[in-house]
C-alpha cells in the first residue's frame, strides 16, 4: 500500500499512519529490488541457454553449456545451468553403447603399441590415432576411416567410401598428410583390422614417414580416443535422423565432422575449448 501511494503522500506520515517503521519499508523496497534484479539476470541467461543449447544441436549438456556461458562473460555455475535446462525442459541426447567393427588381419603385419593408452601428445602432428565405422543407408553402407589428433582431437583426415579396402584408410591418412597435419616419424596408431596391419599400408606409411603402432587383438581400450570419436558422432548426429541416401549421410558427416566437432564443439579434455581453438594455441605457442 506505501509503495502504491507514495506519489501521493509522504512515505514518513504513511509508515507512522499504519504503525510500521520506516527502515522496515526502506528494506522491503531493497529486498524487492534486489530479487527483481535476480529474476532479470535468470531471464537473460535462460535465454543464452536456450541459444547455447540450440547451436550445440541438442548435444551440449549443463558442463559444456556452463563452460561457453562464462566464455562470453556470462559468469554462472554448472548447477544454475542445470536448473534452467530443466527448467526449458532442454536435456541433451543421451550416449548409447559403440560397437566395434573392424576384423583382425590374418596375416597381419606386425607393430608394436607407442601409445601404450596414453591418448596425449605435447603437441600437434607427432602423435595420431584412427578407426573405421559404418553408416548404414537406405541405399546400402557407407564406411568412414578418420584420423585424429591427440593433441587436439581435432579430426584431421576423414574419407567416406562404399567398400572397406585398404585405400580408405590411406586416404583418410593422405588426407591429413597433405595438409601438413603429420610430423616426420609421427605416430599413427589403430587397432589390429586387416586395412591397418596389411603390407599396403605399412609401405604407404613407410614411405611417408608415419611410424605404425596397433593395439591388442580385441582389446578396445587400447584405441579408446578413437572409438570415442565415433560414439560422439552416432550419438550426436547419427543415431538421429535417417539417411535415404548415401549422398546425405555424406553431407551429414562432413557437416558434423569440419562444422560442428572441429569448430564448435567443446572438450573437456581441452579445458572446453574446440580442437580448431586448441589447435590455434598450440601454434601461436610455437611462434612466440
Amino acid at each position: 500500500m506505501i509503495d502504491a501511494e507514495k506519489a501521493n503522500y509522504p512515505i514518513t506520515w504513511m509508515c507512522r499512519l499504519l504503525g510500521v517503521p520506516r527502515s522496515s519499508y526502506y528494506s522491503w523496497r531493497k529486498r524487492v529490488a534486489t530479487e527483481t534484479a535476480t529474476q532479470a539476470r535468470r531471464r537473460e541467461l535462460g535465454t543464452h541457454v536456450d541459444r547455447l543449447f540450440t547451436e550445440g544441436r541438442g548435444t551440449f549438456g549443463c558442463r559444456r553449456v556452463a563452460a561457453q556461458l562464462n566464455r562470453e562473460g556470462h559468469a554462472c555455475s554448472v548447477g544454475l545451468v542445470a536448473d534452467l535446462m530443466r527448467e526449458f525442459g532442454l536435456a541433451a541426447c543421451q550416449p548409447r553403447a559403440y560397437k566395434r567393427t573392424t576384423v583382425p588381419g590374418e596375416e597381419p603385419v606386425h607393430s608394436p603399441d607407442l601409445i601404450g593408452r596414453e591418448f596425449t601428445a605435447d603437441a600437434p602432428g607427432h602423435r595420431l590415432v584412427g578407426d573405421i565405422t559404418y553408416l548404414r543407408t537406405s541405399e546400402g553402407w557407407l564406411y568412414l576411416a578418420t584420423v585424429i589428433d591427440l593433441a587436439t582431437r581435432m579430426v584431421v583426415g576423414w574419407q567416406l567410401a562404399e567398400h572397406m579396402r585398404t585405400s580408405l584408410v590411406m586416404d583418410a591418412l593422405d588426407m591429413a598428410i597433405t595438409h601438413g597435419h603429420l610430423r616426420p616419424e609421427a605416430v599413427f596408431h589403430s587397432d589390429r583390422g586387416t586395412q591397418y596391419t596389411s603390407g599396403e599400408f605399412s609401405r604407404f606409411c613407410k614411405d611417408n614417414q608415419v611410424r605404425t603402432s596397433v593395439g591388442r587383438a580385441g582389446v578396445c581400450w587400447d584405441n579408446a580416443a578413437a572409438e570415442s570419436f565415433f560414439a560422439s558422432l552416432k550419438n550426436e548426429m547419427y543415431h538421429r535422423e535417417p539417411f535415404p541416401t548415401r549422398a546425405r549421410a555424406r553431407f551429414a558427416v562432413a557437416d558434423y565432422i569440419e562444422v560442428f566437432y572441429n569448430r564448435k564443439r567443446l572438450h573437456s579434455s581441452l579445458g572446453y575449448r574446440t580442437p580448431a581453438e586448441a589447435h590455434r594455441d598450440h601454434l601461436t605457442a610455437t611462434a612466440a
